[in-house]
């Protein structure tokens, strides 16, 4: 798993959330974005209460904040689509820094930017904070079918190798004069699509017939032993606990 592209979002450390076993901080995540989804959102308290609670986790972890802000870029669309909703809503309207916009779409924008960005930066300290191969092997733990596990974990290995193979062939075809200029040059580019994919086919038949040939029976070998104790699971429930005491005083305050 060294060396793929997913090892580039972990920040190497040894901290008390870095050793947490992956299904710990799985449950404890999974768990957080529950709550702060159920939680009512006109209580605009609770939701910093939350970022608050995150903060924490990241400056326990040593996660750095630029890395965070620089990661939760991912949830742009997301913020285009929060930022229409008060423009393309129903329902009274009212004025909100000189502009008339729907109250309901200004409640919904603001649900969505404030649900989906702690959600976001969760994730964000997750992987951060554990190594692809591990999470795949907390994921186990978890209970999830031993084949889906093995699936992410070759899509994980060898989405560098895709990539790789695509940067080769478009260097190629660039070496013969080709460029993407206008929908006539579709044809080329479907055809490369098609020539990846045979390639990849290939790829994985050799992979597999390696495999066998190496004694694979269906599972992949345990390399590292990610059983969790009742401590560390009491460790990672620091996050979703302060969190679902903050759930249900904003619900008995609606």
């Amino acid at each position: 798993m060294s060396g793929g592209h997913s090892d580039r979002l972990y920040v190497p450390g040894a901290s008390a959330v870095h050793r947490l076993p992956p299904q710990c901080k799985l449950v404890a995540v999974l768990t957080f974005v529950l709550i702060v989804v159920a939680t009512p959102r006109d209580q605009f308290w609770a939701f910093g209460l939350y970022a608050v609670v995150l903060a924490s986790v990241a400056a326990v972890a040593r996660v750095p904040a630029p890395v965070i802000l620089r990661r939760m870029v991912v949830e742009l669309p997301f913020l285009v689509f929060a930022l229409l909703l008060p423009f393309v809503s129903h329902g009274e309207r009212v004025q909100f820094f000189g502009l008339t916009v729907s109250e309901a779409g200004l409640l919904g924008a603001w649900n969505v930017l404030a649900k989906g960005t702690l959600g976001v930066v969760a994730s964000i300290l997750l992987a951060a904070t554990t190594e692809p191969r591990t999470l795949l092997l907390g994921l186990e733990r978890l209970h999830l079918p031993a084949l889906m596990v093995q699936i992410m974990s070759f899509m994980f290995r060898y989405a560098d190798v895709i990539g790789g193979e695509m940067h080769r062939m478009r260097i190629a075809r660039e070496s013969r004069g080709f460029q993407a200029r206008d929908v006539r040059q579709l044809r080329v580019v479907a055809q490369s699509a098609g020539a990846l994919f045979i390639r990849s086919y290939e790829r994985g038949e050799r992979v597999h017939l390696a495999m066998l040939s190496r004694g694979y029976a269906g599972s992949m070998p345990v390399i590292v032993d990610v059983r969790a104790g009742r401590g560390q699971w009491l460790t990672a429930a620091a996050l979703p606990m302060p969190a679902l005491a903050i759930a249900v005083t904003a619900w008995s305050l609606t």
